[in-house]
């Protein structure tokens, strides 16, 4: 089969919808898909009815309603097609099936909006992202609301948001009299991972528990070479990636590139860009697969934004951007974006998104994993800014200060050998530094991190910046000279918001103090970020453009908060664990195997060398000591948290706990390297990053 046959052959697309669903059915269908019309509910029945057959004819005999709580992981309850008639039994999936769902709505995180002896909550179909069958069971995308009416789900708010943009983008193509049926934001999210065997990571009790090394001395050699990025893919690596691809085509998931990162062991995937709901579900789906695809292989995936300390860690850029269901791009500057006014006023809208609501943007990407990445020379600083390259950059440049704007186009580059041809130059170079760059016709949010649900942020970057759009349509709409004021407010507000942009070394020792004398937010940890979630100017603009309420919004940070204390409480207990009952005990008897060669030589001649022994004896008996005394005091400072605050308990986690695991972590570490690899009771670094071949 090939790869144009294969593609999408498990999913209920738009092929699949013309061939099997009745005409009209399928046209209305597609306008609710395309042109966002409310769905006629009248037409569920004949829409299930082709959907069993098909599902069933792919070897289907259940579905489920595939959803996405607030875990940020996916979740589904299977139930068979399988119903008696008489004492036959047939296959049925009527339209009420395919609508609405019931799963328990208790057991999710819900931030205390929903009480855990109330359990009702409901799942509903999402018709705007394509079924499809895995496993025997027909998946359903759905939204998942509680009883009472609050969204439980990153899917409804998600929804919502693009909604939003949708209304306050077409206002402002309206004033250059353009009309369209809808705006849609499209997101390619390139995915990072990592790949080691199975073998060790079933002796690794961190890893399984945490996702992370909690102990770990480096590997003699690590990614310093520069040799991994991009290098030759390992045999069983190509085989995994390879095997990977034709999964993730069958579910019509467009993978396009794979290659080896910069660390040992790491990875990338990247698909092509799509319509945001839909590539969400892809993207959650694609880290489902790749898990499941290494244990077919012997390896286990790794989507941890750090399993590895003292090597990259891993992100999931977020390309971000805006179409019309014509094809034009809002993004897209043009061959002369000096008077392009359409391009101008909205990307002065999207610095505006940025400036304004920097805090909630950089909440959103906040957890314990990506605290570990960001701010490091790997990822973005945890500084939020934007770039635009040496064009844009000049271009607004010119209009902050009133001068006039002279185009240069890029010159054709060369490396001046005459066999090779000459290729045309970007406009504008790449800056890996920067959180909120400008990437041709896109942004590129890179602060996602890799296991995160990126639906998060693109619900943010979607609400911001369609209440820009509404302020400036607001503003523009009934103007008599109209482009005339369009300049005064893009001249005006690009001024307003300059102290976002920056085009330089996001990681240089400058940009710290510079961002703080702009007065822009540093939250380096995620105690320390997501409170900002609670202002109430950035509850106002989610209740203003109706993606949460103000519980709804309220409620997110607290779960936020309340994972990000979990998460800690969980590897710390792991790492007292750990170290109370493998690592200490393993260096004491080390010791006191050393001591015993020193007593044997010793009984020998009391002239034989045993100063290395001593020396060993002594410096592993101390550390051990300060070891011990390390994990007592991360105890006690662990049962002394008060759970009931989650503000002071995640304050607590972040400036108490975690340098206190990050002292165990230095001494048993220094121990790994002093202790024989006979006695060391777990894999190490070199095991783990370089056992896959």
């Amino acid at each position: 089969m090939t790869i144009p046959e294969k593609f999408g052959e498990n999913v209920f697309n738009d092929a699949v919808q013309k061939e099997t669903l009745p005409n009209e059915v399928y046209k209305a269908l597609r306008a609710t898909i395309e042109a966002g019309k409310p769905l006629d509910v009248s037409i569920a029945g004949a829409v299930a009815s082709a959907m069993k057959k098909w599902a069933v004819s792919k070897g289907a005999t259940h579905y489920t309603h595939w959803f996405q709580p607030l875990t940020g992981l996916t979740a589904e309850k299977h139930d068979g097609f399988i119903e008696p008639e008489g004492d036959k039994a047939i296959m049925r999936f009527a339209g009420k099936n395919l609508i609405v769902g019931e799963p328990d709505a208790s057991s999710f995180p819900s931030g205390g909006s929903r009480a855990t002896y109330m359990a009702r909550g409901y799942t509903a179909w999402d018709p705007t992202s394509p079924a499809f069958v895995k496993e025997g069971t027909l998946y359903i995308p759905t939204i998942f609301v509680s009883y009472t009416g609050e969204t439980l789900d990153n899917k409804a708010p998600l929804l919502r948001s693009m909604t939003a943009l949708d209304k306050q983008a077409k206002r402002v193509l309206k004033l250059f009299g353009i009309e369209c049926k809808k705006v849609a934001t499209t997101v390619g999210s390139e995915q990072e991972y990592f790949l080691i065997t199975e073998e060790a990571y079933l002796k690794r009790k961190d890893v399984q528990l945490t996702g992370r090394t909690l102990f770990g001395a480096p590997a003699a050699r690590g990614q310093e070479l520069e040799d991994q990025y991009f290098g030759v893919i390992k045999t069983k690596v190509g085989e995994f990636m390879r095997d990977l691809d034709e999964q993730l085509w069958s579910y019509g998931i467009y993978s396009k590139t794979k290659h080896n990162e910069v660390a040992p062991a790491q990875h990338e995937m990247a698909p092509v860009f799509g319509t945001t709901n839909v590539a969400v579900d892809g993207n959650m789906l694609t880290m489902e697969i790749m898990k499941k695809v290494a244990q077919k292989h012997g390896l286990v995936c790794l989507l941890h934004e750090k399993p590895f300390e003292g090597i990259n860690g891993s992100g999931k850029h977020n390309n971000w951007s805006m179409s019309t269901d014509k094809g034009l791009n809002l993004l897209d500057p043009g061959p002369a974006p000096e008077k392009n006014l359409l391009f101008k006023l909205v990307l002065a809208a999207v610095i505006k998104a940025v400036d304004d609501y920097q805090g909630i943007l950089r909440a959103s990407v906040a957890s314990a994993g990506n605290d570990h990445r960001l701010g490091a020379n790997e990822a973005p600083p945890a500084i939020i800014s934007v770039y635009l390259g040496d064009q844009l950059g000049a271009l607004v440049d010119c209009i902050v200060k009133g001068k006039s704007y002279v185009h240069e186009k890029p010159a054709p580059a060369s490396i001046g050998v005459p066999e090779s041809p000459i290729f045309p130059k970007d406009a504008t170079d790449r800056n890996r530094t920067s959180p909120f760059a400008f990437t041709g016709n896109k942004f590129e949010f890179r602060m996602v991190g890799s296991q995160a649900n990126v639906a998060e942020a693109n619900i943010v970057l979607n609400t911001i910046v369609a209440d820009a759009f509404e302020q400036f349509a607001n503003e523009l709409e009934g103007k008599p000279d109209f482009e005339k004021a369009a300049e005064a407010l893009i001249k005006r507000e690009l001024k307003a918001h300059y102290r976002i942009i920056f085009n330089l070394d996001g990681y240089g020792p400058d940009w710290e103090p510079e961002a703080a004398k702009r007065g822009l937010l540093n939250h380096k940890n995620t105690a320390d970020a997501v409170p900002v979630f609670y202002e109430k100017s950035n509850v106002d603009v989610f209740v203003k453009q109706s993606v949460f309420t103000e519980a709804e919004a309220i409620a997110r940070a607290d779960i936020r908060l309340e994972n990000y204390i979990k998460t800690i409480n969980i590897e710390a207990l792991t790492m007292i664990e750990m170290a109370k009952r493998d690592i200490i005990p393993t260096v004491s008897a080390f010791v006191a195997k050393l001591c015993k060669n020193v007593t044997s030589k010793q009984a020998v001649c009391d002239c034989v060398p045993v100063n290395a022994e001593k020396g060993l004896i002594m410096r592993l008996a101390e550390l051990n000591d300060k070891a011990s005394a390390a994990v007592a005091k991360l105890e006690a400072d662990l049962k002394a948290i008060d759970h009931s605050d989650i503000k002071s308990a995640s304050q607590a986690m972040a400036h108490i706990v975690i340098p206190d695991m990050a002292e165990v972590r230095a001494l048993v570490d220094e121990m790994e390297t002093l202790t024989s690899s006979d006695y060391w009771p777990y894999p190490t670094y070199f095991d783990l990053l370089y056992s896959v071949k």
